[in-house]
């Protein structure tokens, strides 16, 4: 016999009634709901003004990469220390090999025999401009050189005629002998030299700032870096009559003239101010002084590089000048300040300084002029340089210095 439900039929036939709302929180949840707009409040103002800052610095002016904007971002933030255990670490456990031989681009970049520097062509004028003699060979520093090590060669365009620059390429010593370091002679008789400034360092704006204008580029011959960061150059920046940063009596000094010539020295003994002192960069103090290293090079310190330290290997560049007044300009890899100095010095400088390291910023590039169908030509003076040929052709964020012929 079945069930009979007691339920009426009305009713179990109704809908059911929607729930109501939830009941009101009770005070303790209130006062947790609102501890965590707080949270977020605050949390939002303490990022805000990082976020904008770094944007800022990401889209800033300057045609550097994201990667060295974010580095100098956190070292302008106090975060220097951070970046510094960083690179240590880094070219502590990259350093390069030892032994071995160039090998690739960078074992192409020597000739396959080893001529004695180019003879001088004849000049294109029947008197012909004045012009240096051409440098004599660099004594390479390992007991069995390889062909062409050391030698020079003319490099870019010559100038009435005559190689206004020429290149060399040696080991930069007996134990990294996989590596090449670049030497570049530059004749101030043949070309006038310029100072630029970037357009974030030194701050401007100045009259010759990044990029080389159009107008200037079919007598451009070269170009390079030039020093450290203001902040960390321990020296001074003047250009046009006015300063960026104040000259540092003893500093290591590059000038150019009022008719582009480079002068270079300790600042008040060898270089000082004067009416035909157009442009004058500073960096550190001097690594070659009367043709030799200075002592002192071998110290594991900050002196040469703060991040580093002079005995990690890394990129590094400097610029020297002859006692006939030549401009040589050194660069390569799995260098010290020590080596560094060792190249400049066997290169014939009397005098020189270390300019910047790091492969983000060391960089020479020669130049070939445009043409109806052709635009500027460029080429690094190592094919293992990082930086883009398009550097100072567009709005470089640090100075360097550009190379023009002068006739």
């Amino acid at each position: 016999m079945g069930v009979v439900s007691h339920v009426p039929v009305a009713e179990a036939t109704r809908p059911s009634r929607p729930p109501g709302p939830p009941p009101a929180p009770t005070p303790p949840a209130r006062r947790r709901r609102a501890r965590r707009w707080v949270v977020a409040g605050v949390v939002i103002a303490a990022v805000a003004p990082v976020a904008w800052s770094y944007g800022r610095a990401l889209t800033g002016p300057g045609n550097d990469a994201w990667s060295i904007r974010s580095t100098e971002w956190l070292k302008d933030h106090h975060f220097a220390w951070a970046v510094n255990d960083v690179e240590r670490w880094w070219y502590t456990h990259h350093q390069p090999r030892k032994g071995g031989t160039p090998t690739g681009a960078l074992r192409r970049a020597l000739p396959a025999t080893g001529p004695a520097a180019a003879p001088r062509a004849t000049p294109t004028t029947a008197a012909g401009p004045a012009h240096l003699p051409p440098p004599p060979a660099i004594t390479p520093f390992v007991a069995t050189p390889l062909p062409g090590e050391g030698t020079w060669r003319p490099l870019g365009q010559p100038v009435a005629g005559l190689p206004a620059m020429e290149v060399a390429f040696l080991r930069p010593d007996a134990v990294h002998t996989s590596l090449l370091t670049a030497v570049a002679w530059i004749d101030p008789d043949l070309v006038r030299l310029a100072g630029y400034a970037g357009v974030l360092e030194p701050g401007g704006p100045w009259a010759q700032q990044a990029p080389i204008p159009a107008f200037a580029r079919p007598a451009l011959l070269a170009a390079f870096n030039s020093g450290f960061k203001m902040r960390d150059a321990r020296g001074g920046y003047y250009a046009g009559g006015r300063y960026a940063r104040p000259l540092v009596a003893g500093a290591a000094t590059l000038v150019i003239t009022t008719d582009g010539k480079p002068e270079l020295g300790a600042w008040g003994r060898d270089v000082s101010m004067g009416p035909d002192v157009a442009w004058a960069r500073q960096n550190l103090v001097l690594i070659v002084d009367g043709g030799a290293p200075v002592a002192g090079l071998e110290s594991n310190n900050a002196e040469w590089g703060a991040t580093l330290g002079n005995r990690v290997l890394v990129w590094r560049s400097g610029v020297g000048i002859t006692a006939d007044g030549a401009l040589v300009y050194a660069a390569g890899n799995g260098l010290s300040a020590a080596s560094l100095a060792d190249v400049l010095a066997r290169a014939g400088a009397v005098r020189a300084m270390e300019l910047d390291i790091n492969s983000a910023w060391v960089d020479f590039f020669s130049y070939t002029p445009p043409t109806l169908v052709q635009p500027l030509g460029v080429t690094k003076l190592l094919p293992d340089m990082h930086p883009s040929t398009s550097n100072y052709l567009t709005a470089s964020s640090r100075d360097f210095v550009a190379v023009f012929r002068r006739f």
